[in-house]
């Protein structure tokens, strides 16, 4: 038995036995690669796809390359220009905001929301319940007139009631009470200027 032709495997169910199938044919990475999607194309189509695929690779990289050095002079023109960045992200948002407003999407939502505005102002439904707030405001504002006007009226009786007058007599008895022994004590104040101008009497003698 040649141990070389023997399965490897040791948990194979074939472990010992010589494999049949088993023959020293180099495999070919390229075959065992190939995706379905190939199984249909020839070798000569395979090559060009792929030659065309590299070519477009290698067109995206200078592309890339070309974009960077492009936005970096436009960075340095910006930069000569006294233009900020701010400035120039507020001017891509309102030609943004122009795109939008233009745009066939946006007008005909205006439109629609118009169309929409109009029917619900013109309902029966909208109208009676603008006429119920209305009238809802209408009887609030009166109320609150009436209000004001029983306050200020009882404000007035409080005023010309007796008892009010005779709390107003008794306070303004009060005040002139104060204001007057105020005054009074003042005037009766003795002067440190005159005490100060006084001789002093001579001692009696002996």
């Amino acid at each position: 038995m040649d141990s070389a032709g023997q399965d490897i495997n040791l948990n194979s169910p074939n472990k010992g036995l010589l494999s049949d199938s088993m023959t020293d044919v180099p495999v070919d990475t390229g075959v065992a690669a190939r995706t379905p999607a190939t199984e249909g194309l020839t070798e000569a189509e395979e090559e060009e796809l792929r030659a065309e695929l590299t070519k477009v690779e290698e067109e995206i990289v200078t592309l890339r390359q070309v974009l960077a050095a492009k936005e970096r002079h436009c960075g340095e023109l910006k930069r000569r220009l006294g233009l900020s960045t701010l400035g120039g992200l507020k001017q891509n948002l309102s030609r943004s905001w122009h795109d939008v407003q233009v745009s066939n999407a946006y007008v005909k939502t205006s439109e629609k929301l118009g169309e929409w505005n109009e029917k619900v102002t013109q309902s029966d439904l909208y109208k009676k319940t603008q006429e119920t707030l209305s009238q809802a405001g209408q009887k609030t504002s009166a109320a609150l007139s009436t209000v004001g006007s029983a306050i200020s009226r009882k404000l007035g009786d409080m005023r010309n009631s007796a008892t009010f007058k005779s709390f107003e007599d008794r306070v303004g008895t009060i005040k002139s009470k104060v204001v007057g022994d105020r005054e009074n004590g003042s005037d009766n104040l003795p002067s440190s200027a005159g005490s100060g101008d006084k001789p002093l009497s001579d001692p009696a003698p002996f």
